[in-house]
């Protein structure tokens, strides 16, 4: 169990009113207690009071050897939920997490084990978003290995080849320099106008020797993601695509060397959105500029015009502007993983951004 962490959440409770709160959420339970068990569609749920009375209800199933906490089990022909009434306190609220499903919540209620049943997602999710030193550690070294997938995968792409080739020896190229969990999500490989489809699906396509190519990645590493996208050309680029490849990258470097404490994270949003705007291709910028990131690819909390949440140190996000032009064929994403730091930012990604042709 990670004290320092549980406290962190505990005190959140209590800014909320909040006594108890049961939370489903796997991450987050892998979070506070450094279990992490795939329970499909059984319960698995982490019970956490304002004094510090702390429970696993796990099924039988999936045994575990911890000490640092109280385990309590059912079988398949048992209810979970009655298992964890006998530590609710009924007379009192209880918070509930937004990944818990309905037929575990609905069984809740029937049984009556609670006074009030309250969302209490921000009581975690809040405290996820700021990382702790440790976690820092982790995602540098994640992105480390993004860096140098990044320059291995573009020495091998070339004319001829489908995207799902590239697709399939990026996971290789993974293994090869140390990710030890796989993909952090499915890659996007898109060339020409697949590029122009910001949440395209690698497929057959060949690419060509005129075109653009985004490549959009991240590895597991440690428990923890890398995400970041880099677009190239086979061939020399026409002026509009060139053009439209350095708004991007002077939109991706205005928003990080906005980024500090006390921001909110709509400031950087509009740092972007507002430069790609003024050249002309703001209609043509799709999607929000950036997501939180850590144990889970998209965490809660994100870099757009409506997150008006204030930056703190510790907090990690993605910054990827992009502008997509389907008629032109034309599709240009870069973007970084972002920490911010006491005295500013950094870049967790270190690969260039100057424009590759091959």
């Amino acid at each position: 169990m990670n004290t320092n962490r549980l406290n962190r959440v505990i005190n959140s409770m209590k800014e909320k009113d909040i006594y108890q709160f049961v939370i489903t959420d796997r991450m987050s339970i892998y979070y506070l207690t450094n279990i992490n068990i795939h329970s499909g569609e059984r319960f698995l749920g982490l019970y956490v009071n304002q004094d510090n009375e702390v429970h696993l209800i796990n099924n039988q199933l999936f045994p575990l050897h911890n000490n640092d906490i109280d385990i309590l089990y059912y079988s398949d022909t048992e209810s979970a939920v009655k298992k964890l009434s006998k530590f609710v306190h009924k007379d009192k609220n209880i918070g509930i997490d937004k990944v818990m499903t309905s037929n575990f919540l609905l069984e809740m209620m029937e049984l009556d084990i609670a006074k009030k049943y309250i969302n209490a997602s921000s009581c975690i999710d809040y405290v996820r978003m700021q990382k702790d030193e440790e976690e820092i550690k982790k995602m540098i070294k994640a992105s480390e290995i993004n860096d140098k997938s990044m320059k291995d995968i573009i020495d091998f792409v070339r004319v001829g080849m489908k995207e799902l080739d590239a697709l399939e020896e990026l996971k290789l190229i993974y293994k090869r320099n140390g990710a030890d969990g796989g993909f952090s999500f499915t890659p996007i490989i898109a060339f020409a106008e697949n590029a122009a489809n910001p949440h395209y699906s690698t497929g057959n396509t060949v690419i060509g020797d005129n075109g653009c190519l985004v490549i959009d990645m991240g590895c597991m590493h440690d428990g923890y993601c890398s995400d970041m996208t880099r677009t190239i050309f086979f061939g020399e680029p026409n002026e509009e695509a060139k053009k439209i490849y350095n708004i991007v990258k002077t939109a991706n470097e205005r928003a990080i060397d906005k980024v500090k404490e006390g921001l909110k994270f709509s400031d950087i949003d509009d740092e972007a959105r507002s430069y790609i705007t003024e050249n002309g291709y703001g209609e043509y910028f799709t999607h929000r500029t950036g997501h939180c990131i850590g144990m889970d690819v998209h965490e809660y909390g994100d870099v757009s015009s409506i997150h008006h949440a204030s930056l703190k140190d510790g907090m990690i996000f993605s910054i990827e502007p992009g502008i997509y032009c389907a008629d032109k064929k034309v599709g240009v994403r870069i973007e970084d993983l972002i920490v911010v730091t006491k005295d500013g930012h950094k870049n967790l990604n270190s690969f260039t951004k100057e424009m590759i042709i091959k």
